[in-house]
C-alpha cells in the first residue's frame, strides 16, 4: 500500500540511496508544483519525505514546506531529519545519518567508520557500488562486519544499543523491511511527475509512472510486491534494500535482486546472527523474539538451482 511520497526539491537534491545522482545544474522544482504535491500526499493520506538540495531554498519554500507534517532529507545536518553524507564525520551528531561510500572507500576506512558508531542516533552505511562486488570484496565485507559488530557487542555491554544498519537491524526485525520502491513509496521530480524512486528519475527522466493531473499509472504494478518476488518472498534476510533500481539495472527485473546484492545482504544477516549470540552471552532476554537460524548458503538462487 502507497505510505509515502518523497519530493525531490531540486534536479540536484542529494541521493540518499544506492544511485548517484549525476545532475550538476540547478532545477528548483516550481512553488505550484511543490504545493500540487502536498495536496496530492493530503488527498492520498501520504506521509512527505522532502529531498533537500546543497543551497538554501527561497524563503517562500519554507512555508510551504511547514504547512504539513514531514521529514527533511538534507546533505547538511543543521535542522536535517536525517542527515545525508559522503565522509565520515566528527562529533555527536543528534539526527539519523546515511553514510553514502564505495566499497573501496569503506574497507579503506572501516577503524573510522567503526568508531562513528555510537555517535548518532542511527547510521545507515549505504554502499553504492554493490554490483561491482568481487568474491575478494565478499570476504572483506565479512571481516568488515565482524569489525563493526564488536564495536556495537562492547558499546551494548556498556549499556548502550548502537544502531548500524549493517548489523543491528536485522536483529530487530521479524518481517521484511525493503526499500518499497513503487510500492509504499513513489516519488515526484521537479518537473511535475512521479517516478518508481528518485534514481528512476536521475536515470532515465522519460521513464515516469504518471504526473499530479493524471495520476500514477505504474505499468505491471504487482512486481513491486515482496509476494511477486519469488526469491526474495522466502528469504529472511529482513535488512536487504531489495533495491528495485539496482534489480533493474543489475538483472533487467525489478523484482529480482542481482547476486551481489543477495550476498551481501546475507553477509549481513549472519553477522547480525552472531552478534545476537554473543550479546545474549550477557543478556539471555535480548530481543528474545528474533530468531535468526544458520544457514549455508549466501545466494538463495544458488541453492534453488542446485535443487
Amino acid at each position: 500500500m502507497l505510505t509515502y511520497l518523497i519530493i525531490l526539491l531540486d534536479d540536484t537534491s542529494v541521493s540518499f540511496c544506492h544511485a548517484d545522482n549525476p545532475r550538476c545544474e540547478r532545477r528548483l522544482i516550481p512553488l505550484d508544483v511543490l504545493r500540487q504535491g502536498i495536496r496530492f500526499a493530503m488527498m492520498e493520506n501520504l506521509t512527505i519525505q522532502f529531498v533537500y538540495p546543497d543551497y538554501p531554498l527561497p524563503a517562500d519554500y519554507a512555508s510551504v514546506i511547514e504547512s504539513i507534517d514531514h521529514a527533511k532529507i538534507k546533505p547538511t545536518v543543521e535542522a536535517a531529519d536525517v542527515w545525508v553524507t559522503d565522509k565520515p564525520f566528527e562529533g555527536e551528531v543528534d539526527v539519523p545519518v546515511v553514510l553514502r561510500i564505495t566499497r573501496q572507500e569503506l574497507f579503506a576506512q572501516t577503524e573510522e567508520i567503526s568508531n562513528l558508531i555510537g555517535h548518532a542516533p542511527r547510521l545507515n552505511i549505504v554502499i553504492t557500488d554493490i554490483g561491482a562486488f568481487t568474491d575478494d570484496d565478499f570476504e572483506r565485507y565479512r571481516a568488515l562486519l565482524a569489525d563493526i559488530s564488536a564495536r556495537v557487542e562492547t558499546l551494548t555491554k556498556e549499556g548502550r544499543m548502537p544502531w548500524v544498519s549493517l548489523v543491528t537491524d536485522r536483529m530487530a526485525l521479524t518481517k521484511m523491511n525493503n526499500c518499497g520502491a513503487g510500492d509504499s513509496s513513489i516519488t515526484l521530480a521537479p518537473n511535475g511527475r512521479f517516478y518508481v524512486c528518485p534514481a528512476f528519475y536521475y536515470e532515465a527522466p522519460e521513464d515516469s509512472i504518471g504526473d499530479l493531473e493524471a495520476g500514477i499509472d505504474i505499468r505491471n504494478r504487482q512486481l513491486y510486491k515482496l509476494e511477486y518476488a519469488p526469491l526474495c518472498r522466502r528469504c529472511d534476510a529482513y535488512q536487504c534494500r531489495r533495491c528495485i533500481w539496482l534489480n533493474r539495472k543489475l538483472t533487467r527485473e525489478v523484482n529480482t535482486p542481482s547476486h551481489e546484492q543477495c550476498v551481501v545482504a546475507h553477509l549481513e544477516r549472519n553477522a547480525s546472527r552472531t552478534l545476537l549470540a554473543n550479546i545474549r552471552k550477557a543478556n539471555p532476554n535480548f530481543l528474545a523474539e528474533t530468531k535468526i537460524e544458520e544457514i549455508d548458503y549466501l545466494d538463495p538462487f544458488e541453492m534453488k538451482r542446485e535443487k
